[in-house]
């Protein structure tokens, strides 16, 4: 496993920006636990959509597409997060179920080398 530090840099900058734009439109009690969830969430599956290379190409390219995905699908639950109310708990919850399952099919991925 290879990680470019330039695209690693430039995805925790972007996962910054996200989280900053998240923090800012929300106006509950939980905004610095939405800015930093978010930016959490966003960092870890960008720098493997971004930066993360593997010896196989065709594991590069799954684990790719599958960050992709979860990106997209964690900056939905976290701007669904930023207009409702909600409690840390069910934000820790959701979110954290999301990351582990993310990364049990990425650990799946790299181990069965597809």
């Amino acid at each position: 496993m290879k990680v470019n530090g330039i695209t690693t840099i430039i995805a925790l900058a972007i996962s910054a920006i996200v989280a900053y734009c998240l923090y800012s439109w929300c106006k509950s009690d939980n905004q610095i636990l939405l800015c930093i969830g978010s930016f959490v969430y966003c960092a870890t599956t960008l720098i493997f959509s971004m930066s993360v290379s593997f010896e196989s190409k065709r594991t590069t390219t799954n684990i790719r597409f599958l960050s992709g995905t979860f990106l997209a699908l964690g900056i939905i639950s976290n701007a669904i997060f930023t207009f409702v109310q909600f409690g840390s708990p069910i934000y820790i919850l959701i979110n954290g179920i999301m990351l582990l399952i993310w990364l049990a099919i990425t650990y799946f991925i790299k181990k069965a080398d597809m």
